[in-house]
Parts: structure tokens; sequence; C-alpha cells
């Protein structure tokens, strides 16, 4: 089995004492063995962490990696505009081949800024050709084929029948559930209730409970959507995927904003897991999630990029950052939303929302090796001696600080090189394809 050992490196635990320890880690196969001291070991590999520091992967608990390719091309819009003139008609325009660069856009920005293991929401088609990438990249994820069966404003190309949705979920899942050393697991991915059926949601319900697998979809985004679905189902969101039987500690909720106290207390006293994007709530105008409320309530909030046309990055640094300073701003009270709680959604809540608290999300023996190395001794987090590092980590850190990131015990990026994407190939062939598919989404308006 083969060792991976780095050495005196600045650890930030997250384990159940928030232990911050000085010293090496040692790595044998995909599992960590001994965190800190100093070890005196022959090692296959050995990393320099001297003046690093050293966190568990970042979890990215929501993003659409069928996206990346979009970036930029659906700015300062509404979100129903936003999904029916720009997002919808470019996934339905997407090829195979754009979508495996899509993805592997995404997840080569995403591991170059330290994450490790992700939830991700493709399109209807070509699910396939991402989970591809993912499996390749080897970042750890989540993932399902989007369903759609309802709705107006859909282009044809992506609305399917019940039958074919789920057909192709149940194969997808079959034939890639637990691949890559169980890095890879499925989630059925309804999109939102404005365009699934109840009877779509039901079998939802049903074959989740039946593989034992996550439900990931959206809910209570946006003022719009939730006038759509009282109209349409007589009930707010959360009321009505709690009456359907949907909530629960195997349901993945996107953004969460609009709730009232009711709906609020449904998703904390079931368990249900609610992923919070900042960014995107705010460039869509969408709002502003009742994070420290829920999290007060006993919530499991977690954080999310969402897709690259409605944040335009992928950047968690800045993520965790928005997710403490808009909190701050809305109750007008520095003292919400503190970097140690922000820190925790990142890594130990978003390991709750992947179901592997036991795994992932902090550094210690017995867990799995995902893990980054980020030098806080650049300009922008300088004076880097005597302050604290998880308040440098939310909010002076950038994604360029990070150096190495290792997933399930190998070295996906080192010294700022991608070990398992070619960067140089990825960013022409998706210069090369974002042309090729809006002339084809032109077409299928």
């Amino acid at each position: 089995m083969s060792k991976l050992l780095i050495k005196n490196g600045t650890i930030v635990t997250m384990n159940k004492g928030r232990e911050i320890l000085k010293g090496d880690i040692l790595i044998e196969g995909d599992e960590i063995k001994e965190v800190g001291g100093s070890l005196t070991i022959e090692a296959d590999h050995t990393i320099d962490a001297t003046g690093r520091v050293v966190i568990p992967g970042l979890i990215q608990s929501h993003i659409h990696l069928t996206q990346t390719l979009y970036r930029g091309q659906a700015d300062d819009m509404e979100l129903m505009d936003w999904l029916k003139k720009r997002v919808w008609p470019l996934e339905g325009s997407h090829t195979s081949e754009s979508n495996h660069i899509s993805a592997k856009l995404g997840i080569a920005e995403l591991i170059k800024g330290g994450n490790t293991s992700i939830i991700d929401m493709e399109s209807v088609h070509h699910t396939e050709a991402a989970i591809e990438a993912i499996y390749e990249s080897g970042i750890r994820a989540i993932t399902g084929k989007c369903m759609m069966d309802y709705g107006a404003g859909v282009p044809k190309v992506l609305m399917e029948s019940i039958e074919d949705s789920i057909k192709v979920s149940i194969r997808i899942l079959k034939k890639w559930h637990g691949k890559g050393n169980g890095r890879i697991q499925y989630a059925f991915a309804p999109r939102f209730v404005v365009s699934c059926t109840e009877e779509l949601l039901i079998k939802v319900r049903d074959l989740a409970k039946e593989y034992n697998v996550s439900v990931h979809t959206h809910a209570s985004e946006n003022r719009g959507e939730i006038e759509i679905v009282q109209k349409d189902r007589g009930m707010r969101n959360i009321a009505y995927l709690h009456k359907l039987g949907l909530t629960g500690p195997n349901l993945i909720l996107a953004h969460c904003i609009w709730l009232d106290d009711e709906e609020m207390k449904i998703l904390a006293e079931t368990g249900t897991h609610i992923v919070h994007c900042p960014n995107s709530n705010m460039k869509l105008a969408s709002g502003i999630a009742k994070v420290p409320e829920l999290m007060e309530m006993g919530a499991n909030v977690a954080i999310g990029i969402d897709g690259a046309p409605c944040n335009n990055n992928l950047d968690m640094f800045k993520e965790m950052s928005s997710a403490a300073l808009i909190q701050k701003a809305r109750l007008l009270s520095p003292t919400v939303m503190p970097a140690n709680k922000v820190f925790e959604m990142a890594t130990l809540n978003g390991a709750k929302a992947l179901g592997m608290e036991d795994k992932v999300g902090s550094l210690e023996a017995g867990k799995k090796a995902d893990l980054a190395i980020v030098n806080l001794d650049n300009l922008h987090s300088t004076p880097s001696v005597e302050v604290d590092i998880i308040s440098q980590l939310v909010y002076s850190a950038k994604t360029s600080d990070v150096e190495t990131t290792i997933i399930d015990g190998k070295v996906v990026m080192e010294n700022r090189k991608l070990v398992t994407l070619d960067e140089k190939y990825i960013k022409a062939e998706a210069n090369r394809l974002i042309k090729q598919q809006i002339d084809l989404a032109r077409v299928k308006k």
C-alpha cells in the first residue's frame, strides 16, 4: 500500500476539539493513518508543508458541472428568464463532447481551489459524459441526471416522459453508483417542483428509498417560483415536498431562501440538508437565506457555488466570505456567522449533506485522505502570524493560495499543477465548443 507523508504543516483538523496541530500527516492508500507530531518513516512520496496550512478538502454541496461552459452567457437576468431564455436552451444544445468538457472545466477549477467533494446536478441528457470526467479527474462526487417532465417554457429537447426519465436514471445509477473506490455516488435529481409532475416526484421518493441514495433538487429560491408552486400545487414548496414524503436526511435542497416559519421547522425537524449559495442568490437577486436562524433551529446548512452562469466563478473561499458577510449586513450584527461556523459549513456540514460525516470533513485517523495545502503567507493574507487561521481562510484566502489537493489519498494537484487533468487542452476545447453550442441553442430556442 502506497504511503504519502505531509511534513511540518499547520493542521486544521476540524475534529471534535477543533484542534490546530503542528506536524505531519501520514496517508496510507486512501486513508489518513496519523495526524500531528513528527513522523520518521519512509514514504513513497513526501510533501514539505513547512509554512503552509493543511485543511480538510472543501465540500462543494451544490453545483451544475453541466453549466460551466456557459459562464458569462446569462448575466444580469432574473431566475425564470435566466432559465427559459438562456440556460435551458444552452443545456438542450449539449452534446456528449461539450458536456464532458464542461464538467472537466468545472472540476479543474474546483480542484485548483481545494475542493475535494461535490454534489452535482447534471442536465437531462449526456450525464454519463460528465460522470466519465468525474471518474477521470479523481474528485469525489454525488451526481445525477436532471429530471424534467413538466412546465411552461421548457425546450422540447429537455422535456421527457416519466418512464424515460426513470429508466435512464436507474440505468446510470446501476452503472456508476459506487465506482472509483466509492468516490462516485448517484442521486436522483428532479430539477424543482416547477418542472416535475407529482407522479415523478413520488416515484423519485420511492426509488431513492429502494436504492438507498439521496435526492438532490432546488427549492424556494425565488418568489416567482413560490407563486408558481402555490398556484399549481396549492401549497408552498417545502410544505408540498413534506406532504409527498420527500423531506428527510436523504434530501439535499439548494437555496431555501423564501421559507415561512413552518417550513423552517419542517426542514430542521426532518433533518433535510440545506445548501446555501450566497453569490448565486445575490447575482440573481433571489434573496438572502435565513441561515443563522435555520442553524439555530438545528438544521444542517452547507455551502454551494451553484452553476457558473449564475456565479461566474467556482471559488469556495469567496463563497465562504460572502456567506459570512451577507448575514452580518442582513441582521446588522458583526457577530452572526463567525468564521468558524462558516468553515464548518464548507467542511463538516458538507460531509453531512454527502452522508459521509464518518469519512470526510475533518483530518482524523481513519478518515478518507481528502485535503488541501494552502499558503497563507501571501500579501493579501499578511501578517500571517498572530492571526486566527480560520478567519484567514474565510476572509483573506483565495483559490490561488491552494498549492496541493489530495483526494482519496491521491495527489490530483501539486504546486498548482493539475495531475489528472490537462488544463491547457480543457481551456482550448471550452472556447471552441461554446461557439458551437451557442449556434445550436439559437436553432433550438
